[in-house]
């Protein structure tokens, strides 16, 4: 299981209008277990667009990247991580 370390946020500006709701960009730094995939010796970080509008909030895009090297990993959310993601950075937003 994955677990959150820290972050940063910076809310997003739509100029146009079209997106309906807020739009938060996370930079989330994350730990998981040596014996899992995802796992990286320089440590890891996802980078996450978030979306919250009347309450509800979503994942609108993510990706993973290896610290040191920002280099970009192909690896998907599992459905708890996704769920741990949500309701954090909901926290996240809810409490500024």
């Amino acid at each position: 299981m994955m677990e959150i370390t820290g972050h940063s946020v910076e809310k997003i500006n739509d100029t146009t209008g079209i997106l309906v709701g807020d739009r938060y960009e996370f930079t989330i730094d994350i730990a998981v277990p040596e014996d899992d995939d995802l796992h990286r010796e320089n440590g890891l970080y996802v980078r996450v667009i978030f979306s919250l509008h009347e309450n509800e909030g979503r994942i609108v895009q993510y990706h993973f990247y290896e610290k040191t090297t920002d280099e970009s990993l192909d690896f998907a959310l599992e459905e708890d991580e996704e769920a741990l993601i949500i309701d954090y950075c909901k926290q996240v937003v809810l409490s500024v």
